[in-house]
């Protein structure tokens, strides 16, 4: 797609996503993202066929991205190397924190987690759990690769760990609202991250 092709899906994504978070799902209609926007509708059926188009291809871009960062052949390329305890340390923190940090910039993907974005109906909901289904059979992989390779203790269950993960990071970011403080805060991720790594698998790295 050109440049300015995905320039305008990103600005229609970003407008109907505000709407989406501040007046409910239901309530928002393509004509008022155009409205917004000063296009024609036809513009915005150019890359998306209804609303939920919309809402989808918000999700599908988060679950991109976190392919892109615990990407497999990236993962056994450095394992190839026979890092040390430290530099494979480094490495799962760095990736578990881009990912983390991922899921919890976009608060619209926690809402419908959640349940909190109003007039969503089941069809949606399913969706969003295929998301989540998506995400667990990321890190899951990325657990047992590295569990594989003799980083992480050998008996650790991958599913188990992927929920802590998923849900733990939600609950942060609910409760960094409640607090109104940012979730993003570099402290925060990294105290997030750590606890995951250091209470959990990274103290018993054999």
């Amino acid at each position: 797609m050109p440049a300015k092709g995905q320039r305008r899906k990103q600005q229609i994504i970003e407008t109907a996503k505000d709407m989406f978070m501040t007046q409910g799902f239901q309530s928002s209609h393509i004509g008022q993202v155009c409205d917004k926007l000063n296009i024609a509708r036809g513009t915005v059926y150019q890359y998306f066929g209804n609303k939920r188009e919309i809402l989808y291809a918000i999700l599908d871009d988060v679950q991109d991205q976190i392919g892109d960062i615990f990407d497999l052949d990236d993962l056994i390329e450095f394992m190839k190397t026979n890092p040390t305890k430290d530099s494979a340390a480094q490495f799962v923190t760095e990736r578990l924190s881009k990912c983390v940090r991922t899921i919890i910039s976009e608060p619209i993907v926690i809402r419908l987690i959640f349940k909190e974005i109003q007039g969503v109906d089941e069809e949606v909901n399913v969706r969003v759990q295929r998301f989540i289904d998506g995400i667990s059979k990321i890190l899951i992989k990325e657990l047992d690769e590295v569990r594989g390779r003799g980083h992480y203790r050998k008996a650790i269950n991958a599913d188990v760990v992927t929920k802590i993960i998923i849900g733990g990071g939600l609950f942060l970011v609910h409760e960094c609202e409640r607090q109104k403080k940012d979730p993003l805060a570099k402290e925060t991720v990294s105290a997030f991250v750590d606890t995951i790594l250091a209470g959990i698998i990274i103290q018993f790295i054999i």
